[in-house]
């Protein structure tokens, strides 16, 4: 199953977003891909800070794997440049599917 959600970047930190994924920890990309995660893309709105994820799932999404630790020690990694809530995970919105075509 695909699916889409999106974040709020804080204004300002476009170039560190996109070199902290640039090197995205290989124990945390091997904890997606072991939990059903791929295809995974996140696209940024330049003028909203609006960062527009989907992946590919084949069980967990990312958004699942919350109490992980490596999870939780990237939340807290990427807190200061990204909207949190209080357990330092980002804000995500899920978005419905509205359109699709092969």
């Amino acid at each position: 199953m695909k699916i889409a959600f999106k974040m709020k970047l804080k204004p300002g930190f476009e170039a560190e977003y996109k070199s902290r994924h640039d090197q995205i920890w290989p124990e945390l990309a091997a904890l997606l891909k072991e939990n059903g995660v791929s295809d995974y893309s996140i696209f940024l709105d330049e003028e909203t800070h609006t960062l527009f994820a989907v992946q590919q799932q084949n069980g967990n999404s990312s958004q699942d794997l919350g109490s992980v630790p490596i999870v939780q020690k990237w939340w807290a990694y990427m807190a200061d440049i990204m909207e949190t809530n209080p357990d330092q995970s980002p804000k995500s919105f899920p978005l419905p599917l509205v359109f699709h075509l092969d």
